[in-house]
């Protein structure tokens, strides 16, 4: 398994590559995972290895925005099987001087793919996590495609919440804490909600997308954020937590806030975990809205985006409906069961199997 940063601490697709490795063990597959830094080092280890299939997870940050790991098939001569797993798509060309019409051609004809070099046009299969991807890579290539969702970053055990606690409810944002993650307008909603409502906020600052030195500031200004509007003693910033104090944490709340500026969609890890967790959660619509996450079914929408208004009459409405939160509860964990681990573990494997016997 080809793969750029291996810091789960700071990369949500290591995480998942991490997760994904001790799934696939599970099912008796033999998985080296390989940060990858040069193509000529990783086709040395590939021979060592005599791996059957080289999967390449592609996340240009992960790859530090270089295209290097796009010649990685040039090197492989008598290659195995190539498997690339495509987490992100549809955001940049590389190199990025080539004309729009001169990539339509070379991808119509299978030689290059603007994104990711050689890897889309060279793979067995390409794997994508969601249907949107899907559409892009078959208007742009011929190569075979198929969809595996992602899975929880954090992996529901012990209580099972859904009914209100004793005590002031607690709400919780979980996830890497961005500027574009909402969290800034949760804390302006926090004073137009419950008085008694608490606030966790639970994740990382510092990312591939944020380095120390931002996420940092960020903090600093959430925090004095939360001082100047007075809810600084009903706040929380945990930091990163391994996945089982996550989980007590996730099992301590009465829901789950994700306010992101630009929706929120099955693609997100920290959604799915909420969700498994059994949490009534609140979500902004992504455009186009995902079609798993339906209003008052399996989560609760926010009705606009960016408005703290907005996530607190939300807020107030969930917690004021016992049995909204039970049905969003009950939907959220069908949802989440549907993006299992054993699922996407036994789908990789049933992929490489069908790739290995051609």
């Amino acid at each position: 398994m080809v793969q750029g940063c291996t810091d789960s601490r700071r990369d949500g697709v290591a995480d998942y590559c991490r997760q994904l490795a001790w799934a696939l063990r599970e099912q008796a597959v033999d998985v080296v995972q390989f940060e990858h830094d040069t193509a000529r080092a990783t086709t040395r280890a590939v021979r060592a290895m005599r791996a059957d299939v080289v999967h390449v997870q592609w996340a240009p940050a992960a790859y530090g925005f270089s295209g290097r790991v796009g010649l990685l098939p040039l090197h492989l001569h008598q290659r195995p099987r190539i498997v690339t797993t495509l987490h992100e798509y549809g955001g940049q060309q590389w190199p990025a001087w080539v004309p729009p019409r001169l990539w339509e051609a070379l991808e119509r004809l299978n030689l290059w793919d603007r994104e990711t070099g050689r890897l889309v046009p060279a793979s067995d299969v390409v794997v994508v996590t969601n249907q949107a991807h899907a559409e892009l890579l078959r208007s742009r290539s011929r190569t075979t495609c198929r969809v595996i969702p992602l899975a929880p970053t954090v992996s529901e055990a012990g209580d099972v919440p859904g009914a209100a606690r004793p005590g002031p409810p607690t709400a919780v944002f979980f996830g890497f804490v961005h500027p574009g993650k909402g969290t800034r307008r949760l804390l302006e909603a926090l004073p137009l909600a419950r008085r008694d409502l608490r606030l966790r906020v639970v994740g990382g600052f510092t990312s591939l997308a944020m380095p120390e030195r931002a996420a940092r500031e960020h903090l600093r200004g959430l925090t004095r954020l939360a001082e100047d509007l007075g809810v600084a003693d009903r706040v929380q910033f945990t930091g990163y937590l391994p996945a089982a104090e996550v989980s007590r944490l996730l099992h301590g709340a009465d829901l789950a806030v994700l306010p992101l500026a630009h929706g929120v969609t099955t693609r997100s890890g920290a959604l799915l975990s909420v969700l498994a967790h059994g949490l009534p959660t609140l979500v902004t619509a992504a455009d186009p809205p995902d079609p798993e996450l339906v209003d008052g079914s399996t989560v609760s929408v926010i009705p606009v985006r960016g408005d703290a208004a907005a996530i607190a009459c939300t807020i107030n409405g969930v917690l004021a409906d016992d049995r909204l939160r039970a049905r969003l509860s009950a939907g959220g964990r069908e949802v989440a069961a549907r993006h299992s681990w054993q699922r996407v573990a036994r789908s990789h494997v049933e992929l490489y199997e069908q790739i290995l016997r051609r």
